[in-house]
C-alpha cells in the first residue's frame, strides 16, 4: 500500500491522523514522524509484512522522496509466537521442540543451545562424546543456514541460479540430518544430559564423503557471483554499519563481524570443545552488504575444517555414553526403564514435574548461524522455569535495518534485508 502525499485530500488526512490520539498510543514515535510535515512528491509506502524479499512476516515502513529512503521503520510482531511465554508452562524437557522453530534453519543449533542452558541452571554434566556429536551437528547447521543466506541474498538481488545450487547443497544435509536423527527439518534431537542417539559410522562415513564433494560445489557457486560486476554493485557501499553504531546496537554474528567488529562466542567465550579445534573468525572491514555477504561465504569453509576435525575425533574415540548418568536429572533409555525399578520412578518424576533447578539465574549463550542466541533462565526451583528470555540474534540484529535503509534507494532495502539475514520465527519470539 502506498500513501502519496502530494494531493490535497491525503495532506488533510494525514494531518488529521498527525493530530490523533489514537495513533499516538498505538504508535511508536517514529512511526508517527512516517506522517508529520508532508513534502511534495513524498510518499510513505508499506513494504511487508506479506512480502517475498522481507525473509518472513516483517513490515518495514518507509517514507521515500522518489526512490531514496528518508525514513525507515521496521516493525516487528506480526507472526504472534509467543514462545517465551509458553516456556513457563513447559518442563525443560518439553520446551526443545520449541526451540526447533526459532531459527528454523538451523534447529540442530537451537536444541544445543537450550539444552546447555537447562545443565548450566541444573548443574547437570555432558559426557565427551556427545558434546563432539553436538558440534559436528552445529556446524552442519551453520553451513546450511548461510547457505540459503546466501542463495536467497542472491536471488534478491536477482541471482537465481545460485540460490538452486545452494539449495542443492542443502538437501543433501537434511538427508543426512534425517538419517543422523530421523528427521529433516524440525530435529529435536539434542536432550538435556546429551543427545538423543550416536551416530552410526556408516552415517559419519557419509557425512565425511559430503564434505569433501562439497567444496568443487561451493567454488562454483563463488565463481559465478562473488565478482560479479552486476552483483557487486548491487551490494558494494549499500547499507553502511560503522563498527561503533553496531556495536551499540548489540549486533551480533556475520552482521557484526562485518563491520570489522572480531568477535565469536566459540573463541571468545569457548564451550563445549572449540578450544580444541583449529578454526579462524572471518572479519571483513567495510561493514556493507558485500561485506557480510563474505563473512557468510568465507565461514561455510571455517565451519568445514570443524565438521573434519569433529569426524576425526568422533571416529578414533570409544563409543561411550551419549547421555549423563544421572537419572535423577536426565531421562534415560526406554530400555532402562523397562527394566529397573529405579529408573522407572525417575522417569515417571521427569515426565510429571521436570528437571528441577535450584533457585536462581543463569545466561546461557551460543555462537548460531545468525549470532549471539542466548537464553536467560529465572528458576523457583520447580520443573517448569518461572521465566525463560531469549535473545535471538534476528531481533537484535534487525535494529541495524532503520540505519541501513536510511539514504538508500528504495531497491537496496531488499538487498539489506538479505545481508541481515533475518529468520521471522526467533524475531517475534
Amino acid at each position: 500500500m502506498s500513501l502519496p502525499v502530494s494531493n490535497s485530500a491525503t495532506i488533510e488526512r494525514v494531518e488529521k491522523l498527525r493530530q490523533s490520539k489514537i495513533l499516538r498510543e498505538v504508535m511508536d514515535k517514529d512511526t508517527v514522524a512516517m506522517f508529520e510535515d508532508p513534502i511534495e512528491n513524498d510518499m510513505v509506502l508499506n513494504m511487508g509484512p506479506q512480502h517475498p524479499a522481507t525473509h518472513g512476516v516483517l513490515r518495514v515502513l518507509l517514507r521515500l522522496d522518489g526512490e531514496t529512503v528518508v525514513k525507515c521503520v521496521p516493525e516487528l510482531g506480526y507472526l504472534h509466537r509467543g514462545f517465551e511465554k509458553l516456556a513457563e508452562n513447559a518442563t525443560f524437557h518439553e520446551f526443545i521442540p520449541h526451540t526447533d522453530r526459532l531459527d528454523y534453519l538451523a534447529p540442530l543449533s537451537n536444541n544445543v543451545g537450550i539444552a546447555m542452558a537447562v545443565e548450566k541452571a541444573a548443574a547437570i554434566s555432558v559426557p565427551d562424546r556427545a558434546q563432539w556429536i553436538r558440534m559436528l551437528c552445529c556446524e552442519l547447521a551453520r553451513i546450511s543456514s548461510h547457505l540459503l543466506a546466501i542463495g536467497a541474498t542472491c536471488m534478491d538481488v536477482g541471482a537465481m541460479t545460485v540460490f538452486l545450487w545452494t539449495f542443492t547443497e542443502r538437501e543433501k544435509l537434511y538427508d543426512l540430518f534425517e538419517r543422523i536423527c530421523g528427521a529433516r527439518f524440525t530435529t529435536s534431537f539434542t536432550r538435556i544430559g546429551g543427545v538423543a542417539n550416536d551416530i552410526p559410522d556408516d552415517v559419519l562415513r557419509d557425512i565425511r564423503a559430503w564434505a569433501n564433494a562439497f567444496p568443487e560445489e561451493h567454488r562454483n557457486a563463488e565463481k559465478l557471483v562473488n565478482r560479479n560486476r552486476i552483483f557487486i554493485e548491487r551490494m558494494a557501499g549499500t547499507g553502511y554499519m560503522p563498527a561503533d553504531k553496531a556495536v551499540s546496537l548489540g549486533l551480533t554474528g556475520p552482521t557484526l563481524r562485518g563491520s570489522g567488529i572480531n568477535r565469536d562466542l566459540r573463541r571468545d567465550q569457548p564451550y563445549m570443545f572449540y578450544d580444541q579445534v583449529d578454526f579462524d573468525v572471518i572479519t571483513m572491514n567495510d561493514g556493507d552488504c558485500y561485506a557480510r555477504y563474505m563473512c557468510r561465504d568465507q565461514e561455510i569453509w571455517e565451519s568445514l575444517k570443524i565438521v573434519h576435525q569433529c569426524i576425526d575425533r568422533l571416529e578414533t574415540m570409544p563409543r561411550t555414553a551419549i547421555l549423563a548418568d544421572e537419572p535423577n536429572k536426565v531421562q534415560v533409555r526406554k530400555a532402562e526403564i523397562y527394566t529397573k525399578m529405579e529408573e522407572l520412578i525417575s522417569d515417571f518424576m521427569l515426565i510429571n514435574f521436570g528437571v528441577q533447578p535450584p533457585v536462581g539465574e543463569t545466561y546461557t549463550a551460543i555462537e548460531s548461524p545468525k549470532g549471539e542466541l542466548g537464553f536467560f533462565i529465572v528458576s523457583d526451583g520447580t520443573g517448569h522455569p518461572w521465566k525463560l528470555k531469549i535473545r535471538s540474534p534476528s531481533s537484535s540484529n534487525l535494529q541495524a535495518l532503520k540505519f541501513m535503509a536510511e539514504g538508500s534507494m528504495v531497491s537496496d532495502v531488499v538487498a539489506i534485508i538479505g545481508s541481515i539475514d533475518p529468520v521471522m520465527g526467533e524475531a517475534d519470539k
